[in-house]
């Protein structure tokens, strides 16, 4: 089972952040991670610039199920886009949308005076592969909850929905707004001109058996007729010696 060179180094990059963290808290030195989390008035006040990319690293040393959940979910919908668009590109739309929903966390953190609550994790960002991949493969069936297969199309819809009323309760210890963040860069993004082109773009098709059957049938033909040419150019160009049959 193949996975592109960006989709895995992410798995890798966040899996061993994940278990460093995690040996960290459990000998007393987890406060070494805290400057790379995402705390609005830390970004803006402390001047602390890079929170906005390196939470994206970091998920809850003791909940299992978050950096479970987003790295299955990178896997599934980061795959299938890094083979259509390319590691590149991928990776840049990757980062735009967790970079650009960190940035919507931190404004919503002063707007609504939680500007002191970190935020981690990547959801950001996996949300922004969601958003795209309901854009540009709608009507494929995915496994809503991992169990139920649903098109792509409704998945979006669902998820986006119950993100928009989930970000409503307070303090409910998950960043929504994060969520709906990556959603909305991700959107935008598809909506320039370059990602309208890109979600009219597909990966290479691999040509049918029959295809390529007929195009070695083809090459064989071809490589035949120029053998005879030279074949024939020989003889009229030889003057004395035994004729090549």
């Amino acid at each position: 089972m193949s996975v592109p060179q960006g989709v895995k180094w992410l798995l890798i990059a966040n899996t061993a952040v994940f278990v460093a963290y995690y040996l960290a808290m459990i000998v007393g030195w987890g406060a070494l991670f805290s400057p790379f989390r995402l705390v609005p008035e830390q970004t803006v006040e402390g001047l602390r610039v890079w929170q906005p990319l390196t939470y994206l690293f970091l998920h809850d040393p003791f909940g299992f199920s978050h950096i479970l959940l987003n790295m299955l979910s990178l896997y599934m919908f980061g795959k299938t886009l890094e083979e259509t668009w390319g590691t590149e590109r991928f990776l840049r739309f990757y980062f735009i949308c967790g970079v650009g929903a960190g940035l919507c966390v931190i404004v919503a953190g002063y707007l609504t005076n939680t500007e002191a609550i970190a935020t981690i994790g990547a959801s950001g960002a996996i949300f922004g592969l969601l958003l795209a991949f309901g854009m540009l493969f709608p009507d494929a069936t995915v496994l809503y909850s991992f169990l139920f297969p649903i098109k792509a199309k409704y998945l979006v819809m669902i998820i986006g929905a119950i993100t928009f009323l989930s970000s409503l309760k307070v303090n409910s210890g998950v960043s929504h707004i994060a969520h709906l963040g990556g959603m909305l860069v991700a959107f935008l993004l598809l909506r320039t001109a370059q990602g309208k082109a890109a979600m009219n773009r597909r990966g290479p098709s691999r040509p049918s058996l029959k295809r390529q059957l007929e195009q070695a049938w083809a090459d064989y033909k071809l490589r035949r007729a120029r053998k005879k040419f030279q074949v024939y150019m020989s003889k009229q160009n030889r003057k004395d010696g035994p004729y090549v049959n």
